[in-house]
This record gives structure tokens, C-alpha cells and sequence, in this order.
């Protein structure tokens, strides 16, 4: 029987970020998706902001052509607002992952809050209107690993959990203690797996965090941004993708 290999979404916003700051054409997010995809990555992963301050409008056409050549999934992740929403069904990915999105934040910071009924219609009323418009679309949610969410998450018509690995991420890297994030991720799983919803992880992950996670194989699909790019800055992006690629094939399922 055949390996199974933890797919491996590679985040380009943040060669986005280095565009914005100054305005430039370049770098190329075009190129970014390109190179990522050509070393080794099975999806290419980037998030459309309300503050669009990184991904533009015009990068999820450019990026979603890119995909569709070399027969990739596009992941797009968004909040719920309409707009977005609209843009979103424009693009046509095979997945999109509903995020939680605040304008003072340096970056996504937890998962959604879906205990909040006010939180909760919006992210339902966004799933409804998504799955009705696309036939093919995939949606998954961005959790944190809690039962009571995962709950509530569940009633929706979903088709995975991405859970936010952020918390576990900084423990990893203060060299403390990461048992209690792996028994949660566990139980969070075989929840999901009694409800048929994938199990996808992301944020904050490293070459070297994500080792004990790959070794726990819990997580079918890792998505991985801020750390490739700026390990990128000094040993280039096709480099850095093929070791972690390495890393992962390392590290079946099963």
C-alpha cells in the first residue's frame, strides 16, 4: 500500500507584505505561487483581508490562474463579509477557509468564536450562501481545538477544521512542554472524524514545530506562510519549500 503524505499549503501573503511596502510590482505573487508549486507544494494558500493589507483583489485571479495550470487546489481564506464573500464566489477555489479578522491585529489570533450566536449566523449565513453558489466548493473553519466549538462547528455544512496551532507554536518554541496541545488535537480529530470533517492544521507552524504534529499524525494538510518566506529571505524559496516537502514525505499518515 502506498504512502500517504500530509499535504502541504504554502502561504504567500507575506511576499504580498514585502510588495505593499512600498508599492512596487514586485515581489511577484505570481512568481511566489509558481516556484512553491514547482517545489513541491499541493496547494498554494493566501488570504484576501477586508483591509487588503497584503493580498489584493486583482492576486486571487492571478494567483487562482497559477493554481489551475498546475492543477492545484487555490485555498482562499476570508472573513465573512459580504463583499469578500462576493469575491470569493467570483474566484471560484476548491477550498476557502472562513477566518476570524480583526483590523488592529498583526495577525490572525485565534480561532473563530462560534459560540457567539451574533458570530455564529454570520459564519453559518456566509457557509449557506457560498455552498449554494459553488456546487464543488470546500469550506473549512479556523478553530481552536475545544469541543464546545468544535460542536457548534459541526452543525454547519463544512467540509474541515483547520485548528489554530498558534498557542502550541510558541510553547514549542520556549522548549516547554507541548503534550496537553497533542492530546487536544487528538480528541479534536476523532470528534471530527465521527462527524466526517478533515482535520487541517495551521499557524505559526516551523520546520521544526511542525516535526512532533507530523509525528502525531493527526493533521491531513498543514498550512505554512510567515516562517517559509522569511527562511526564504536567506536560503531562497524553492529551497526552503523542497526541505520541508522533504520533512513531510518523512512523515506519512500511513
Amino acid at each position: 500500500m502506498s504512502s500517504v503524505i500530509p499535504r502541504l499549503g504554502v502561504n504567500i501573503d507575506h511576499v504580498a507584505t514585502l510588495r505593499q511596502a512600498r508599492g512596487e510590482e514586485y515581489p511577484s505573487i505570481v512568481d511566489a505561487a509558481q516556484v512553491s508549486l514547482l517545489n513541491g507544494a499541493d496547494q498554494i494558500t493566501i488570504h484576501l483581508r477586508e483591509d487588503r493589507r497584503h493580498i489584493q483583489d486583482y492576486d486571487v485571479e492571478a494567483v487562482r490562474l497559477v493554481t489551475k495550470r498546475f492543477g492545484k487546489p487555490l485555498n482562499l481564506e476570508m472573513g465573512v463579509n459580504p463583499e469578500i464573500v462576493e469575491i470569493a464566489i467570483a474566484s471560484t477555489p476548491e477550498w476557502i477557509c472562513i477566518v476570524p479578522e480583526k483590523r488592529q491585529e498583526k495577525t490572525t489570533e485565534g480561532g473563530l468564536d462560534l459560540l457567539d450566536e451574533t458570530n455564529y449566523q454570520k459564519v453559518r449565513d456566509a457557509v449557506d450562501k457560498i455552498k449554494s453558489s459553488l456546487k464543488d466548493i470546500k469550506i473549512s473553519l479556523f478553530l481552536e481545538a475545544k469541543l464546545e466549538t468544535l460542536v457548534k462547528a459541526s452543525e454547519l455544512n463544512i467540509d474541515a477544521v483547520e485548528i489554530h496551532t498558534g498557542e502550541f507554536a510558541k510553547v514549542f518554541s520556549n522548549g516547554d512542554d507541548i503534550s496537553k496541545f497533542i492530546e487536544q488535537y487528538k480528541n479534536a480529530k476523532e470528534f471530527l472524524q465521527t462527524k466526517k470533517i478533515a482535520c487541517h492544521a495551521g499557524h505559526g507552524l516551523t520546520d521544526e514545530s511542525v516535526i512532533p504534529l507530523l509525528e502525531s499524525k493527526i493533521f491531513e494538510e498543514y498550512n505554512i506562510g510567515h516562517w517559509i518566506i522569511c527562511h526564504s529571505l536567506f536560503n531562497g524559496l524553492s529551497h526552503t519549500i523542497k526541505n520541508l516537502k522533504a520533512t513531510f514525505e518523512a512523515h506519512p499518515l500511513k
